[in-house]
């Protein structure tokens, strides 16, 4: 599956407004088996910022391309330069509440999985186990030449130090860890390469433009199919990887629902969407259902 570097999308006339009621969400919790689709909008409250919501990153950002990483030195000076910076930040971020109310319903026998388009790892940081990072992680760095692995912690210390006194001031941080900079401030920062066979180092995250791994996107496939029900957390569902499993549960008749402010393009398929800011609604629905949050998860 190639994600495509759709970057906006217009809701259509007609759109069923968002309900404040969790109601349906609360039902479809404690009827088991749920399936949780969690996108940028799940990390906000923990001060990294979503695409397309108000303030989002697109308005300012145009997200690097896998198309322009691997074709040109330059670019991946800049990308590097951005997303060593904004990784000083991204790392220091922890799960909010409702990473820690999801984390809670797992605990409590009520998900069939979760999967998140996120990079940033605050699920796992919150407790929940087997998540599937349908994008990817950045706590890994993947060789483009030889494939070899190396955690991203040693892949900054190498950038550090070939870097000695790199220290802009960003603008701005965005959801892929990328901090916002000028040319100028780039400069002539220095991009490392592979350990094993000096080749082109990239984040082990899936770019615009580039495909998710096919045994990925059949392991989310089983998961849909197994489950009772979707639950989409803070995703606008522009981006065609998470949209395809909202359409293949609603073909399968499994009830959707969705959490997240704004309209999504999968609003047309979900029994509701709720619009609610995600962890208090997320807080609430697991005081509602008895299940007790981790306070002291990754603090």
């Amino acid at each position: 599956m190639r994600m495509r570097p759709t970057l906006t999308w217009t809701p259509p006339a007609g759109l069923r407004p968002g309900t404040t009621d969790p109601e349906p969400v609360a039902d479809a919790l404690r009827g088991g088996g749920v399936l949780v689709l969690s996108g940028a909008g799940m990390s906000t409250e923990s001060g990294i910022p979503d695409y397309r919501g108000k303030g989002g990153s697109l308005s300012r950002h145009t997200p690097m391309t896998y198309q322009e990483f691997t074709a040109s030195a330059r670019a991946r000076r800049r990308y590097w330069a951005r997303s060593h910076l904004g990784w000083r930040t991204f790392g220091r971020a922890r799960p909010n509440a409702g990473h820690r109310a999801v984390a809670a319903f797992g605990r409590g026998g009520l998900l069939a999985g979760v999967i998140t388009q996120n990079v940033d790892g605050l699920h796992q940081a919150a407790g929940s186990e087997g998540v599937v990072e349908l994008h990817g992680s950045l706590e890994r760095v993947v060789c483009l030449s030889c494939g070899a692995f190396e955690p991203r912690r040693e892949v900054a210390r190498r950038l550090a130090e070939a870097n000695s006194g790199f220290e802009p001031v960003a603008a701005a941080l965005n959801p892929d860890g990328d901090a916002d900079l000028t040319d100028g401030q780039v400069g002539d920062f220095r991009v490392v390469t592979c350990e094993r066979c000096a080749g082109v180092l990239k984040p082990d995250v899936v770019f615009f433009g580039e495909s998710v791994p096919p045994r990925r996107v059949g392991h989310c496939r089983e998961l849909v199919g197994g489950a009772r029900s979707l639950l989409v957390l803070g995703s606008s569902l522009t981006v065609m990887s998470g949209l395809r499993f909202v359409r293949e549960a609603a073909r399968a008749g499994k009830p959707v629902l969705i959490v997240n402010n704004d309209p999504t393009r999968g609003d047309e398929h979900a029994l509701a969407r709720v619009a609610l800011p995600l962890g208090p609604a997320l807080t609430a629905l697991a005081d509602r259902l008895g299940v007790p949050l981790d306070d002291h998860a990754a603090t």
